[in-house]
């Protein structure tokens, strides 16, 4: 007898969480509903959401250090941020996560000692070859390039005018940063940024393609979909489902970025105001 879609929805909306949250076993062969490929995938999107929200965080942070970084005069400073931001940008992502997991794998098991001359901890490495760490780290480290470029940018871009002002109203060195050159610089960069940030969010797919495995069937969107298809040998069920997730995503990024863009030009005339335009990034 098939499940209903309630029983779909009680028994697989938190499996992509562990075994311990849902139902031990997947459906299988005929026993697959369409309820089953909504529910499952829609879970796996639990994981897309966290990859892509915690990398757009901590990338951020990251990217805005890395292009005062460049943009600095001082040569030990510019020069290991241009090649940071030159080598992650310059190399597939896909590439970066095998990369990344291989020397994860080669790190003893039991952590590194660190010597502090005090005392001696241990760093823990052995998380670092699942996917909701180690692939993390990648998207935060690519995201945080490319992005950082974004941010270089428009710190070139900050009108001079805007400068000459701060420094005639007396504002110098965090204080000039934080209320004249970081404000003027994210909005000029914003709408490009939205991009970025979609185009992260739709990258996180890949993270279950590389290889990072999946403990114990804790997969994403795309993850389930595969095992859909190769259970019912149908790809025109599962995979639009995944594309129709992602739509609803991508326009969730784009009414929540619309917002801190309308926020960043308040002040502006409205015939003035940047305005984001979706430009998808076919190759990277």
């Amino acid at each position: 007898m098939s499940r209903t879609c309630w029983e779909s929805f009680e028994g697989y909306a938190l499996r992509a969480l562990g075994r311990d949250y849902a139902e031990p076993l997947l459906p299988r062969g005929l026993d697959i509903t369409f309820c089953d490929q909504v529910v499952l995938i829609g879970s796996g999107m639990i994981w897309n959401i966290y990859h892509a929200v915690v990398a757009i965080a901590v990338g951020f942070v990251l990217a805005t250090l890395l292009a005062l970084g460049k943009y600095s005069r001082k040569g030990w400073l510019h020069y290991p941020c241009s090649g940071f931001i030159f080598v992650f940008r310059g190399s597939p992502l896909f590439i970066q996560f095998f990369f990344f997991y291989s020397a994860f794998v080669l790190l003893p098991r039991e952590g590194i000692e660190i010597n502090l001359l005090v005392t001696t901890i241990t760093a823990e490495t052995r998380w670092l070859t699942i996917a909701q760490v180690g692939a993390l780290l990648v998207l935060i480290l690519n995201t945080a390039a490319y992005s950082a470029e974004l941010f270089y940018g428009a710190l070139r871009a900050v009108p001079r005018g805007d400068l000459e002002a701060a420094d005639a109203h007396g504002f110098t060195g965090v204080s000039r940063f934080r209320r004249i050159v970081w404000p003027t610089m994210l909005r000029l960069a914003w709408p490009s940024y939205t991009n970025e940030a979609i185009f992260l969010t739709h990258a996180t797919t890949l993270v279950f393609l590389s290889a990072f495995p999946a403990r114990q069937q804790s997969g994403d969107a795309l993850y389930y979909a595969r095992y859909f298809v190769d259970q019912t040998f149908n790809p025109f069920v599962a995979y639009p489902l995944v594309g129709l997730y992602f739509v609803a995503l991508t326009l969730a990024i784009i009414g929540l970025f619309g917002l801190v863009n309308a926020r960043l030009n308040r002040h502006l005339p409205r015939a003035q105001r940047m305005r984001f335009r979706f430009r998808p990034q076919y190759i990277r």
